[in-house]
């Protein structure tokens, strides 16, 4: 990898057709058909902040509930795409649509740089198929992977202007284009910085034959119009923005989030996969392999991937108070060295084989996640089907009962309460708050200590955060009359209130989850917490 060596373009075959990648795209979206609502970890709680959104400012969420004021920073992706989506399609729908489109442009954004790069597709390219459902995406950090997939697309097209010598143009094309994808998400514009940089040094030593430094500062130079941005973020930063970067140097976290990039349901499987496509990456970068068979690794992608194996490692856990930075850049460290790849053979057997495999591992994983998601959302909607029984623009105190964080699979239900704000148009417990990191902030007063997130997440005692509160101390401690309703959503019937006065039982989900009503002027039953 590490020699300047002519490439050679891998052999055509049925992978290499212009259908293949929109094939592949397409069928990345079938998972996501069925449910109504994406089950995505965070996705709902940011749809209750769309519905806040696009509220009419007369709206009980907007003049007694929540404050929404706009502010120019790098985390506005969905935010603002849901504006002109919901007026067409309506809020649930036009999310739905746009969480749709971000596996099928990851993926192609991901094998249009392959292409570029190797010249046609190798027959490992779908190998890097099942990171379009990647760990982040599972989470719902849609501003970021939606960020992400544009960031692909766009560092595709800085390969193509570079291959095809129009470099004045791709200066022009990407202020705004750096901007955008800033504007969606900053990290997702830093990893486009650093997929460019990689690609200017090749490009600067294998093409113009310039010296190793040379290429360094000329890199630094043709990146100048991905730039401008670096001034917005001086202005947010100077604002009103708090938000500590902490957490450095974890390196127990990386390596879980590493082997955790393909995260789904089914641990082995998950792990087993990702272990291996990290081995034939290493294969690749060192050049390992017997005679003709093995894998190469193209410079372009070997140097991106070992510069983004460098920013991994010096990413700090926490930055400006975002949890899960170097978490959400794991999964593409790993699928830039995959696309980088191509095998040394070229018997048209072997290589029908390998695309067989590729194929067959993406098909077995959207398989897996259609249903996956299927079960989740139908679960969802059985919890859901309380919020027939509220209220419009009530208010609700939610609680969630979670299985601890180091359980392999997640339930999605972390922000299932903020469907009542997108349903309902109530107040609700759980949104996110950060003076000058979020658009939205809650301004209702007599929820204060019961109102933002995490306080609707309840687990175990043996995961449970320092100081944090068992479902039975929430339901004993909060004020009775800030809320209309207690929301158990998952709670089984054994951290269900009994014998008290201040709370009727409105709805249940059979064995897991119930809707009360709060009586005025009871008095609740007042026993000793439990924490």
């Amino acid at each position: 990898m590490f020699r300047s060596t002519p490439p050679v373009t891998p052999p055509s075959g049925w992978w290499t057709r212009p259908w293949y990648i929109a094939a592949l795209a397409i069928l990345s979206i079938v998972p996501l058909i069925r449910p109504e609502v994406p089950p995505l970890v965070d996705l709902m709680g940011h749809m209750g902040r769309y519905r806040v959104e696009l509220s009419d400012p007369s709206s009980p969420l907007l003049t007694e509930y929540f404050s929404f004021q706009w502010a120019l920073m790098g985390n506005l992706g969905v935010d603002l795409l849901i504006v002109p989506m919901a007026k067409i399609f309506g809020l649930e729908l036009g999310v739905k649509l746009i969480v749709m489109a971000v596996p099928a442009l990851t993926l192609t954004g991901l094998l249009l740089i392959a292409r570029e790069v190797h010249g046609r597709l190798p027959a490992t390219a779908a190998l890097v198929a099942p990171f379009a459902y990647c760990w982040p995406f599972q989470w719902g950090f849609i501003n970021y992977v939606l960020a992400m997939a544009l960031a692909l697309n766009a560092f595709a097209l800085w390969l193509y202007l570079a291959r095809i010598g129009r470099i004045r143009l791709r200066a022009v094309l990407f202020v705004p284009i750096g901007c955008l994808v800033w504007l969606a998400h900053g990290f997702a514009w830093g990893v486009l910085g650093l997929l460019a940089f990689s690609a200017e040094i090749v490009r600067m030593r294998d093409v113009e034959g310039r010296g190793f430094l040379e290429s360094l500062w000329r890199g630094v130079l043709h990146c100048l119009p991905l730039a401008p941005p670096m001034l917005l973020m001086v202005l947010w930063r100077s604002g009103d923005v708090q938000g500590e970067t902490a957490d450095w140097f974890n390196w127990k976290a990386k390596y879980v989030y590493l082997v955790s990039s393909l995260r789904t349901q089914w641990m082995e499987f998950d792990i087993g996969l990702v272990s291996l496509l990290i081995l034939l990456v290493l294969f690749g970068i060192g050049s390992i392999g017997w005679r003709g068979i093995g894998v190469d690794m193209r410079r372009t992608l070997g140097v991106a991937t070992l510069v983004l194996i460098i920013a991994y490692a010096l990413m700090p856990r926490i930055v400006i108070g975002s949890a899960y930075a170097d978490m959400r850049l794991a999964p593409y460290v790993v699928a830039i060295g995959v696309i980088g790849l191509v095998p040394r053979f070229t018997d048209r057997a072997a290589l029908n084989l390998v695309a067989l495999f590729a194929l067959l591992v993406f098909g077995v994983r959207v398989w897996q996640a259609t249903e996956q998601f299927a079960g989740f959302s139908a679960y969802q909607e059985k919890q859901l089907a309380a919020l027939d029984h509220v209220d419009r623009n009530s208010r609700i105190f939610a609680l969630v009962e979670l299985p601890c964080l180091s359980r392999w699979e997640s339930p999605r239900l972390e922000h299932l309460g903020a469907m009542a704000i997108v349903r309902r148009e109530s107040f609700v417990n759980g949104q996110w708050t950060m003076a000058g990191a979020q658009l939205l902030s809650i301004k209702y007063a007599p929820a204060k200590g019961y109102a933002e997130d995490p306080t609707q997440v309840m687990r175990p005692r043996r995961c449970r955060a320092p100081r944090s509160r068992s479902i039975e101390s929430s339901i004993a401690l909060f004020p009775r009359d800030a809320f209309d309703y207690l929301w158990l959503i998952n709670a089984s019937r054994e951290h269900w209130p009994i014998n008290d006065p201040s709370l009727k039982l409105i709805w249940n989900g059979g064995e897991r989850g119930a809707l009360y009503s709060i009586q005025e002027d009871a008095e609740p039953f007042r026993f000793k917490p439990v924490r």
